[in-house]
């Protein structure tokens, strides 16, 4: 099943952002190779693809896991939550409609 993955950016969090990004990119990489991975990205807090100094208020990623707990775990892991980047993370059951 799907899995819908929010995590919500701490104030002030971009330098731990841009240090942890590669190990957050390796895990999003190791999904993608299994063909788990539908979309990730970050929200930028302003409306600019480059939002700069401004950063980001967080990303989404959508998943495949085998269950709702196995997609906690998952997110629980990464490495944006054991550096303080993300405040908090919801994780939900995500149901994919378009496109087809």
């Amino acid at each position: 099943m799907l899995y819908a993955i929010i995590g919500r950016d701490r104030e002030g969090s971009l330098d731990a952002r841009v240090a942890a990004r590669p190990a957050h990119l390796e895990r999003l990489q190791a999904l993608q190779d299994e063909g788990r991975l539908i979309v990730a990205g970050p929200f930028p807090a302003i409306d600019s693809l480059d939002p700069g100094p401004a950063g980001f208020s967080g990303s989404l990623i959508v998943a495949e896991f085998a269950s709702l707990d196995a997609a906690r775990a998952w997110a629980d892991a990464d490495p944006y939550v054991a550096t303080g980047v993300y405040e908090a993370v919801d994780v939900k059951p995500f149901r994919k409609v378009f496109p087809a």
